[in-house]
């Protein structure tokens, strides 16, 4: 199992380049994620928004998660918020998993 460090740094500098631009477009959403925390849309069709912790950056399933909404969403999100594209279910189950 190899660490794909590259990428990780990539999906952190996206990240951090995703949370200053809705900084910067601060509406009610926005307004309501404490320092910390960001928020993500989770679903396939009807997308419910998670506040989630940063430190799920540092894990390895999280960054797989990422990693498959690169591919499929890109970095460009329109709703201020990284979209993950994986059932609701899904979701909570592999954060249920994760140290916060």
């Amino acid at each position: 199992m190899g660490l794909r460090l590259p990428a990780i740094v990539n999906a952190k500098r996206s990240l951090i380049r995703s949370l200053s631009i809705s900084s910067q477009t601060a509406d009610s959403k926005t307004l309501d994620i404490p320092k910390g925390y960001f928020a993500v849309y989770v679903g396939e069709r009807q997308k419910k928004r998670f506040v989630i912790p940063i430190s799920y950056l540092n894990e390895p399933l999280f960054l797989d998660l990422l990693s498959q909404a690169e591919e499929e969403f890109g970095y460009d999100h329109p709703m201020g918020g990284i979209t993950i594209p994986c059932s609701e279910n899904t979701f909570l189950d592999l954060t249920s998993r994760l140290s916060v």
